[in-house]
């Protein structure tokens, strides 16, 4: 499903140049639940971006779906995003103005279906995580445990074949925590969803079908 070969990213300025992830050799299969470990720093959150296709690598390439990104321009890049990747955030990224059914809908706004079919979708993502009852809620009414689930919803509306996760415990208690991740389990157990999952929880990582471990930027 993913494959990296040799991706080396570079941070550049005028007196320093900082490499945040150095020669990284990976391939996830289809359907496999994958957790990225590692110290503050040691590049989890830039390959999360790099194979999520929001950021560049300076070295290497990047196939996903049998798709070689590098080849693809800025328009093919977004709508690959669009199709193929779903986004789970540590802080939600939710729009305070937009009820839970609205910010599940978006990011079916940028495919070719009407209005009633992207909220029939979003309802059913709803559904999925146990959020049926809060469609018209706004996210301030929400706890984080219920934000995450909308998170979750809005990653899943458009079925990518890929789900990113980036911390999506860590700023909840274990309680809530621990719902959070047996979303994603049954997800992916049930969906077969691939799941990239950054965390600093080993007790959450060690659910996972393997650990990749990271350090100044390097596979261990």
């Amino acid at each position: 499903m993913i494959t990296l070969k040799n991706i080396t990213k570079r941070y550049r300025t005028d007196t320093i140049e900082t490499t945040a992830l150095d020669n990284i050799q990976l391939h996830i299969q289809k359907g496999e639940f994958v957790s990225v470990m590692g110290p503050s720093g040691c590049g989890k959150s830039t390959l999360l971006n790099i194979i999520g296709l929001i950021d560049d690598p300076t070295e290497g390439e990047i196939v996903i779906d049998n798709q070689r990104i590098h080849n693809y321009h800025s328009s093919q890049i977004a709508r690959f995003r669009n199709e193929k990747l779903g986004f789970v955030f540590q802080s939600f990224h939710l729009i305070p103005e937009l009820n839970v059914l609205d910010n599940v809908e978006l990011p079916l706004l940028y495919r070719p279906i009407n209005s009633s079919e992207r909220k029939s979708k979003a309802k059913i993502a709803l559904e999925a995580v146990g959020l049926s009852g809060r469609l018209e809620h706004f996210p301030s009414q929400l706890s984080g445990g219920q934000k995450q689930r909308v998170a979750i919803a809005r990653a899943i509306v458009g079925n990518p074949a890929v789900i990113l996760a980036d911390e999506p415990t860590g700023n909840l208690d274990s309680i809530m925590g621990n719902e959070i991740m047996n979303i994603l389990l049954t997800l992916n157990r049930e969906q077969k969803t691939t799941i990239i999952m950054v965390t600093h929880d080993e007790n959450m990582a060690h659910k996972t079908d393997r650990l990749i471990r990271l350090y100044d930027g390097r596979q261990l």
